[in-house]
């Protein structure tokens, strides 16, 4: 199983990704491994007290648990080391980075979450992107027609 952000790629350029585990109740476990987590407008951010935390990730109730009180965008705790967290905050903060979800996967028991410290992009970078891959697709489909009028 494995849930990717399909926004990242356009919205931001990746510098290096980590690894972390997420902190989830039960019927959220059962929920991801469902395929249920959306990652779309999901973010990451250190806080004042030194750890990270999961913000704006939907993931909805589990359907044969009964939780009242349950909340689908709730904050979520990001299981990394401290050296981790501190090598995170001085690059963000001397280069103005951000971190973004990438993906979701599971490994064995585990569910981790990869987040990539990334530099966004904004709507001239999102531009500028398309049209390489319409440059790129149109070249492919030219070349393609080459070779038919040779044969």
């Amino acid at each position: 199983m494995k849930i990717i952000n399909r926004k990242f790629h356009r919205d931001y350029s990746e510098i290096e990704s980590f690894e972390a585990g997420i902190s989830l109740t039960g019927g959220e476990v059962k929920s991801i491994r469902s395929g249920r987590l959306k990652l779309d407008d999901a973010f990451v951010r250190i806080m004042a007290d030194g750890s990270a935390y999961l913000i704006n990730a939907d993931i909805p109730m589990y359907e044969f648990a009964r939780s009242p009180s349950y909340e689908p965008k709730r904050t979520r705790k990001l299981l990394l080391h401290k050296r981790e967290l501190t090598r995170l905050r001085t690059k963000m903060t001397a280069a103005g980075l951000t971190l973004a979800p990438k993906s979701c996967y599971n490994k064995g028991p585990l569910i981790k979450l990869e987040i990539a410290l990334a530099k966004g992009r904004g709507n001239i970078g999102k531009k500028k992107l398309v049209k390489q891959r319409d440059v790129a697709l149109e070249e492919k489909r030219q070349a393609k027609e080459f070779m038919k009028v040779e044969r």
